[in-house]
């Protein structure tokens, strides 16, 4: 993956700067509890959704068991309707085949459609550095661009900003990157949208190269699938003479059977709607209809690393509905910057971990950015375990933080910290392996519990300035035990 945002912060820290700024909590409020009720009224209204979950999370694992398989099947499908496939191991072979394609063009800029992926690898920067302008289409992705801001949610990346900002930054940036913005231009919702939409349609006639990402590939065909709410995507999808789709290698269902499942799932869990208003599909390339030239960038990125962790390979199965985030009371609080990465929230703290790895601080902190409150695993349509592993990545960290292959498995390398720790874990090993010795400690800390301290000294006393230390009893159970007989006695 392509690093952290530039100067972010460990977790904790940023997250405490987020809490502090009451318009950031008050949009973040607002806008999650909307979606949260309105997804709890579409579900409701669904009385196999448990059973739609489960279809869902099947289908997922059994993908992702065949992965080399199903993905071999999707290149001779999209080879043979008439597209290109192309493979990228990580982020800068992604970047480097998309920029090759769009010079070949001759074009110097792309309309997007929103893209996870593309996100993650940083495209817009690196063809930017290409001298190849990208322009954001989605509404909300557009307002991030024109702001200089960084996504901060899955489905409404500008969920931090209200009406008023974003008023405010059509007014300001327009301009500089076409056509700007209607004098006096309120912060209506009307009002903002044809803006956007005025600003957007010349760059939509005149694209030449469009560039994309996937929900779902279905392996049968070699069809791609993407589902939106705006129209602009849809635009970009078949206007364009050249279109370019990154999509990571995990987004492959079986068959259009398969699909029908997630199509059903995903538009309840994330717009709460019963279907998506825009569900584009297209399948190579046609002729006199939509883009001549199709290529498929095939993203691994660290896919295949997480695809080998027995717990963590099912954070794979995510649809990124962002219904996680929206029931999330760290989330909610916190907002997406705080995480560091353009996968923020619960799905966020247990993919870029693994993605990434675990070395930096940012990415160590991740897993630790829950409450391990459970509601993510609740409202999940593919029911991921998010909060195992969570503590299943915990422990990596703890572990040294850095996780290799041994042939088809992930194993976490010895340890090099944590003397300290290790030295705790053999003194207790000791005692409880003599008891006399256990039971006159035990004795001396009963007798001694007056001059205990409250907090713990040193590195540990940020653990214990929130926790209150167990107290030590006036007696020993051992000893109470005794005296009283298995606790039959009187224990007076």
């Amino acid at each position: 993956m392509s690093g952290t945002f530039v100067g972010m912060p460990a977790f904790p820290k940023a997250a405490h700067e987020a809490v502090g700024n009451p318009t950031l909590r008050g949009n973040l409020r607002h806008a999650t509890h909307t979606i949260r009720a309105k997804r709890a009224r579409a579900v409701a209204e669904v009385s196999d959704w448990a059973e739609l979950r489960e279809a869902g999370k099947r289908i997922k694992d059994h993908t992702l068991r065949h992965l080399d398989r199903y993905l071999v099947q999707l290149e001779e499908s999209v080879t043979a309707a008439g597209g290109t496939v192309h493979w990228a191991a990580d982020a800068d072979e992604a970047n480097r085949i998309v920029a090759d394609l769009v010079r070949a063009t001759g074009e110097t800029e792309v309309v997007k459609v929103k893209s996870m992926a593309t996100q993650e690898i940083g495209l817009n920067e690196a063809l930017e550095a290409e001298g190849i302008r990208a322009y954001e289409t989605d509404l909300a992705e557009l307002i991030v661009q024109l702001g200089k801001d960084r996504p901060s949610h899955i489905l409404v990346p500008a969920i931090h900003r209200n009406r008023g900002e974003i008023r405010d930054i059509f007014r300001r940036e327009m301009g500089a990157w076409g056509r700007p913005a209607p004098e006096g231009l309120s912060d209506t919702p009307a009002e903002l949208a044809e803006a956007a939409r005025l600003h957007l349609r010349e760059k939509f006639l005149r694209a030449k190269v469009g560039v994309s990402g996937a929900n779902f590939m279905v392996a049968e065909t070699g069809t791609m699938v993407v589902v939106e709410s705006e129209g602009n995507g849809r635009m970009c999808l078949t206007l364009p003479e050249t279109l370019i789709s990154v999509v990571g290698i995990e987004k492959i269902v079986p068959t259009w059977q398969d699909l029908e499942v997630f199509l059903q799932t995903l538009p309840r869990s994330s717009t709460a709607e019963r279907m998506n208003p825009y569900t584009s599909t297209w399948t190579g390339t046609t002729d006199g209809d939509g883009p001549g030239t199709f290529h498929l960038v095939l993203l691994d990125n660290g896919r295949t690393d997480t695809l080998a962790d027995e717990v963590g390979r099912q954070a794979l199965r995510c649809i990124r509905c962002s219904a996680c985030l929206n029931v999330c009371p760290v989330y909610e609080r916190a907002g997406g910057h705080a995480y560091g990465s353009v996968y923020p929230g619960p799905i966020g703290a247990i993919l870029s971990p693994q993605l990434r790895g675990t070395a930096s601080e940012i990415d160590a902190s991740l897993p630790y950015a829950s409450s391990l409150c459970g509601a993510c695993y609740e409202v999940c349509p593919v029911a991921i375990d998010i909060p195992e592993v969570l503590v299943h990545l915990r422990e990596r960290v703890v572990e040294g933080g850095e996780a290799v292959r041994n042939g088809n498995k992930v194993v976490l390398k010895p340890a090099k910290g944590h003397a300290a720790e290790r030295a705790a874990m053999r003194a207790a090993r000791w005692a409880f392996s003599h008891p006399a010795a256990l039971r006159t400690g035990q004795r001396l800390a009963s007798r001694s519990r007056r001059l205990h301290p409250r907090a713990l000294p040193g590195p540990g006393r940020a653990w214990s300035e929130t926790r209150d230390l167990p107290a030590v009893p006036a007696e020993p159970f051992r000893d109470w035990w005794q005296r009283t007989g298995g606790g039959k006695g009187d224990a007076k």
